[in-house]
């Protein structure tokens, strides 16, 4: 094993429980939704599996929760809550009968309610909503929030199966298959949206992380893709009755053919459904994976379905990350590496060679903006990190598991004897480890197993050949061995920016016209304000005002293209474009653009904020307090490290 293995533990540094001891095999969770008051309220009730003789207590964790009383094996016992810790929350110690023998199980009852403090919960007023009509609730319980709606061993270490009933009085989801009311019959039962109470109740078979539980809440509608021949699983998009056509649109040509050609590279769906849900403005990621249900920002809906293709992410986490997941988040790149990569597999299989290399360069520029912003914390750069005991993990957050990773596991492909033989491989890796927890430390024997067996000592000279501490361990902007990608897409990008540097005089403006990328598509236009962003020489502003009228980036409602051009109006802080779009961009991201839509992601929020900081810190301050309230929590947090107000 690589010898700094030494340092990162087994044991998940973000927990206070006892899973070792004792853990979780399945919850149910009876909750009512209180919009008024906005808490959840309720009990989860545990069953438990003892894997230690005489173990004497079962600890949960806890966060800004209201507990109100605990039984075991339906008796009412005493409990202690430890101090609070302003990530791990606080320690739930239940003591347990004695005699407890390993193997057998026993059931733990927590009543409880949600508080304001509840960092996985947002409930949002109607006025935030896109119809204006009825409020909206939904968690974000990644990476460690699942704490704040219920007692539990919030790690991934010990997966859970979960059932659920949920009383309220507009329609519920969860990351879990629905029971009743039918999917297919009116979106509240035969009851009155917004007026009459309805129980919702669902069912989660397979094993996931506690991250994974999700809920949403509000005035959704749900329209069925048609079902590819022959699959036994459904798919369909949820949103408000406003979007729901525009969300069907955006949707509904690539979802299911995604999923089918994601089946057939790697192994069989297993969650049985696989569903869309378009949430508020104030979502705080591009899209979440949860179980079943993938929760989408609205920022997707361009109306051309020029990005749709962050479904093809979320999906692909039904396999990496909630079926085999990483033990916890010192090997988060299990997830994210493994996600990456296969993601760029299916779009070389749908599109090509070419447009799998074109991800990878994208995806290697942000790589190296995050290492970059990484260099006064180098431990930050790791694939794999060590983190402290307790320590925020948001604070690692970045881009470097997701394309390091990948990075990683293709320079293994094409060691090993390329595409198809490394696919065999990965489909033994979800076999082996579905249903499971694993660490890089397994992942690697595994590699090494599967190799041994499907190649002999040739295979296995080729992976001692890696140098493992360099990819796993390696800080620096550079990885261990640079991959080559497929440019043919990427050229066209590059050379019509080269034409834009050389450019220095009014008189050379000229020369360009909305021609130059008729024929581009979304992403080589970023690719090109990429290459342009990070020039050595800032363009004047006399050029940037020009692009941004002929090629429509300016005014754009791509939000991807409007974000990257944004950044580059904002590069110089003193420029005359930074002075005039520093004001715009920032009323972009909180809707005073008349879009009425914070772009509460925070792949668009947090980097603007802080180029509008540079540029005028007092109109950075005062926009973000203006709005703050219509951002998550955790955006809120992050966007006032950022801005100087924390």
């Amino acid at each position: 094993m690589a010898k700094m293995a030494n340092i990162i533990s087994d044991l998940d540094p973000v927990t206070q429980t006892n899973y070792l001891q004792i853990s979780s095999e399945h919850v149910h969770f009876d909750w009512t939704i209180d919009f008024d008051v906005k808490v959840i309220s309720g009990c989860a009730t545990h069953t438990l599996v003892v894997h230690e003789d005489d173990v004497s207590q079962v600890i949960f964790d806890t966060l800004a929760l209201d507990l109100e009383r605990i039984e075991v094996e339906g008796k009412q016992v005493e409990y202690t809550v430890g101090p609070v810790h302003p990530v791990a929350g606080s320690a739930l110690h239940i003591p347990l009968p004695s005699g407890l023998k390993t193997g057998s199980r026993v059931t733990v009852t927590t009543h409880y309610k949600t508080t304001k403090g509840c960092v996985a919960l947002q409930f949002i007023d109607k006025e935030q909503t896109q119809g204006e009509k009825f409020p909206c609730l939904f968690s974000q319980a990644q990476p460690v929030y699942a704490r704040s709606m219920a007692p539990l061993q919030d790690t991934s270490a010990a997966k859970i199966t979960y059932t659920a009933s949920v009383a309220s009085v507009l329609p519920v989801l969860l990351s879990a298959i629905r029971i009743s009311p039918p999917v297919s019959g009116a979106p509240h039962g035969d009851k009155e949206i917004g007026k009459d109470v309805v129980t919702y109740t669902y069912k989660q078979p397979i094993p996931i992380p506690s991250y994974l539980i999700a809920i949403a809440a509000g005035n959704f509608r749900y329209r069925e893709f048609p079902k590819p021949e022959g699959k036994e699983w459904t798919s369909g998009i949820w949103a408000e009755p406003e979007l729901i056509d525009a969300a069907y649109w955006e949707f509904e040509a690539d979802t299911t053919r995604f999923l089918a050609t994601e089946e057939s590279l790697v192994t069989p769906y297993r969650f049985g459904v696989y569903d869309l849900l378009v949430l508020p403005p104030s979502f705080p990621y591009g899209g979440m994976e949860n179980a079943c249900i993938s929760f989408l920002t609205p920022t997707l809906l361009a109306g051309d379905r020029t990005l749709v293709d962050v479904v093809v992410h979320e999906m692909t986490h039904s396999w990496f990350g909630n079926d085999v997941t990483q033990t916890h988040l010192a090997h988060f790149w299990l997830n994210e590496g493994f996600t990456i990569y296969m993601e760029r597999v299916l779009f070389k299989v749908l599109r090509g060679e070419a447009e799998r290399g074109f991800q990878y360069i994208i995806g290697y520029k942000n790589l190296q903006d995050d290492l970059k912003r990484f260099s006064d914390r180098p431990r930050y750069q790791r694939l794999v990190i060590d983190f402290d005991k307790s320590e925020d993990p948001n604070d690692a957050y970045s881009r470097v598991p997701y394309e390091k990773g990948s990075n990683f596991l293709l320079y293994l492909e094409r060691l090993l004897g390329g595409l198809d033989v490394f696919l065999a491989y990965i489909r033994d890796y979800v076999n082996t480890f579905k249903a499971k927890s694993v660490t890089t430390w397994q992942w690697k024997d595994h590699i090494y197993e599967y190799f041994k067996n499907n190649g002999g000592n040739e295979k296995v000279k080729l992976l001692d050949s890696v140098d493992w501490d360099a990819w796993l361990f390696g800080e620096g902007m550079e990885l261990p061995v640079k991959n080559e990608y497929d440019t043919s897409l990427a050229e066209q990008s590059r050379d019509l920016a080269v034409k834009w540097y050389a450019s220095r005089s009014s008189s050379d403006l000229l020369q360009f016209s909305e021609e130059d990328i008729k024929h581009f598509n979304s992403n080589q236009k970023l690719v090109f304000l990429q290459r342009l962003e990070h020039a050595y020489e800032a363009l004047p502003s006399s050029h940037i005002f020009h692009l941004g009228k002929i090629y429509g980036f300016a005014s754009t409602p791509n939000i991807e293209i409007r974000d990257r051009f944004f950044q580059l109006t904002l590069k110089d802080p003193k420029s005359d474009a930074a002075r005039t779009f520093a004001k715009e961009a920032a009323g972009w991201i909180v809707g005073h653009d008349g879009s009425n839509m914070v772009k509460g992601r925070m792949k668009y929020c947090r980097p603007i904020f802080w180029l509008v900081h540079r540029v005028d810190s007092d109109l950075a301050a005062n926009t973000f307090k203006s709005a703050r309230e219509h951002f998550h929590p955790i955006a809120q947090k992050m966007i006032e490290r950022d801005i100087g107000l924390a």
